[in-house]
């Protein structure tokens, strides 16, 4: 795979359509032509402290900053017909998805691969977490969680096992 985006999504709570943050890693040729991280003003807007001890985000980070769909205006032509990848794809459609639903937005059916999935069927390690696939690629991921770092990874194991 060549062309995609790499996506990733952080969550203010236990609600997928909470995102908080987003990552994107446009690959085009094989090589990375942009990359796109904004802060989001979550729905519903608060944070379990599960998160916060995740990603670090509060609500103090995110409540000036713009909602989902303002974002998805600056990405939707950025991704236009390109695959979707995410390392665990169900949690980050599921995030895309819950979102759309959460703000009456008609989802356009992007198509999502895995690779989470891909790592599980291609190398053999002890793990699969985004950071040690990725460095099984050769991409050192230092700011786990931070949602461009994360598309970062996912896009450098993209490259090489999709």
């Amino acid at each position: 795979m060549q062309d995609f985006a790499a996506i990733d999504f952080e969550t203010a709570n236990g609600r997928r359509s909470s995102v908080c943050s987003v990552g994107i890693v446009i690959v085009r040729g094989g090589k990375i032509v942009d990359r796109f991280y904004r802060l989001i003003r979550p729905t519903p807007n608060y944070y379990s402290y599960w998160t916060t001890a995740v990603h670090g985000l509060t609500r103090a980070d995110t409540d000036n900053q713009p909602t989902f769909p303002e974002v998805w205006e600056q990405i939707r032509d950025r991704i236009a017909g390109l695959p979707l990848v995410a390392h665990n794809r169900p949690f980050d459609e599921g995030c895309l998805k819950s979102v759309f639903a959460e703000y009456g937005m008609e989802y356009p059916g992007y198509r999502f691969y895995c690779t989470l999935a891909a790592s599980r069927r291609c190398l053999r390690l002890p793990s699969h977490q985004l950071h040690i696939s990725a460095a099984a690629c050769g991409f050192d991921l230092t700011d786990h969680h931070n949602a461009l770092a994360d598309a970062e990874a996912c896009a450098a194991i993209a490259l090489k096992i999709l």
